[in-house]
Parts: structure tokens; sequence; C-alpha cells
């Protein structure tokens, strides 16, 4: 995409899906990215974020840019900052702001990338956590990386944001 880095595509096998992130999409994704930078730093947890890293993986035909993602359970198991998911572990938590598109249809490609954890938000139900368990995600009330974080209160913290500056928030 050359100087486009705000534009995030989604491919599988053939359907080719371009997004471009609105204003109040960035808002949140980089709110949930400090959240998930204190909770590592409070929590004493190592920590490696790539961002809207190209996820792919060509012997599946498969790819995708999530809002962000984080290793974290494996962080350490990284030696070097280029992913290659054929040998390296895929990341331990994945974030998915909607506002304009949904991510539903991306949930699929996760899956198949064995991403462990996915945090996905959207303006009507809010912030909710997605655990991959024997193959499908589903939904639960608290992190399995963080399980001291609800979704509940992550709400409590996008919903003081609407009035506070980030350093007040986080």
């Amino acid at each position: 995409m050359g100087q486009h880095h705000a534009t995030r595509l989604f491919y599988d096998r053939g359907f080719l899906q371009i997004v471009m992130p609105s204003e109040l999409h960035e808002i949140i994704n980089r709110l949930l990215d400090r959240v998930i930078t204190a909770l590592t730093e409070e929590l004493g947890l190592s920590i490696k974020s790539y961002g809207s890293t190209t996820l792919n993986r060509e012997d599946l035909a498969k790819g995708l840019e999530p809002d962000s993602c984080y290793y974290i359970q494996h962080a350490d198991r990284l030696q070097r900052r280029q992913i290659d998911l054929t040998i390296d572990p895929p990341p331990d938590l994945a974030i998915e702001v909607d506002i304009i598109s949904s991510s539903q249809r991306r949930f699929g490609l996760y899956r198949h990338l064995q991403i462990p954890e996915v945090w996905r938000y959207t303006e009507k139900q809010g912030v909710i956590f997605y655990q991959l368990q024997e193959g499908e995600y589903h939904p639960c009330d608290f992190s399995p990386t963080f399980p001291i974080v609800s979704s509940a209160k992550l709400m409590e913290l996008l919903e003081l944001a609407k009035t506070k500056d980030d350093n007040t928030v986080i």
C-alpha cells in the first residue's frame, strides 16, 4: 500500500476488503492500546506491540491487518522484529474497532491464524472480549490475558475519556 498506512486490508482466498479508519476509530484504538500498555507495565508483563502489522499466512491464502496486535504471553519467543506465522506463534491479543464496518467477517481469519484473544469494540455493544476455545470464539466478561479487567470496567474508562484527557483516564 506504499504511503497509505491508515488503510487496513483483509484477504481471504480471493476476497479483499479495504477499510479506511475514521477519527473515532483511531481514538478508541489508541485508548485501548494505552490500556494494554499500562496493564503490562503495572503487572510486570513483557509485551511486544505490532500495531496493525500484516498477519499473513500464504500457505492458507489468508491475511489481515488488525487494528492493533500484541505478543504478551509469547513476547519472549520472538527473537526478531519480522513475524513469520509459519514458524512464530500468532499474536496473543488483537484489537478490532468497529465504527463504520463490522469485523465479524474477519473472525474466521483470526480463527485460522489461531489468535487466542480478540477485543472487539462497537458503538452499540462496547468492548467485548473473545477467547478462542475449541476452534470458536466465545465472548467472556473478563479478559483472558488480563483477568482483573472486565469489559464493563473498560467501558467506564472509554466513557470517561469522552470528557477527560487521555492521561487522566489511563
